[in-house]
């Protein structure tokens, strides 16, 4: 009885040691942030950052405590059209000279379910930044085979309107819905 109370706080001892306050950083290579707009009320328009960077604090072992930061390089936005990358990147909406990145951070995180959380933070965007909740659904830790160390899983949703950023004002609805949905997906290496 005695080893067995012995190794099973060994194993608490090692769980907590690995989540004691620990920095996850995104592993581009398996992470994407996508979002979605309607285009004349009948086509949705997807497009990606290719430049963006994404971490997590936290020292509980499920995540509910966790701090989350994003930075994407506005310049990178990609919606595989050469055409409307351009225009993206004009001042009629990102104008990337101005503001060249958008910002993240969160301030708050509430339960949603097992694994499931509303994460509330401030979303800088077009140089206005406004409180935003989103839906983040924790999808567990593994040993990763190729680094041998831990490796987390999120999916991120949620959905943003355009006008409370000024963003592309000059196109109301039909042209462009003001709902923009985002959707992001990756992997987390602890560091």
């Amino acid at each position: 009885m005695k080893k067995i109370l012995t190794l099973a706080a060994a194993a608490l001892f090692m769980q907590t040691a690995v989540f004691a306050q620990s920095t996850w950083k995104a592993d581009k290579a398996h992470s994407h942030v996508k979002f979605t707009i309607t285009h004349l009320a009948v086509s949705d328009v997807d497009g990606t950052f290719k430049d963006f960077d994404a971490s997590i604090v936290a020292a509980k072992p499920d995540f509910s405590d966790a701090k989350y930061t994003f930075t994407a390089n506005t310049a990178s936005v990609n919606t595989d059209n050469d055409n409307r990358d351009g225009h993206l990147k004009s001042a009629d909406f990102f104008d990337v000279a101005k503001f060249p990145t958008l910002t993240f951070e969160s301030t708050s995180v509430k339960a949603a379910g097992t694994n499931k959380y509303k994460v509330t933070g401030n979303l800088t965007l077009h140089g206005v930044t406004k409180p935003v909740t989103l839906d983040v659904v924790y999808r567990g830790t593994i040993t990763n085979p190729m680094t041998k160390g831990p490796d987390a899983g999120f999916k991120i949703t949620g959905t943003i309107k355009r006008s409370d950023f000024g963003f592309g004002s000059k196109y109301g609805a039909p042209m462009l819905s003001d709902e923009v949905e985002l959707n992001a997906s990756g992997e987390f290496l602890k560091q």
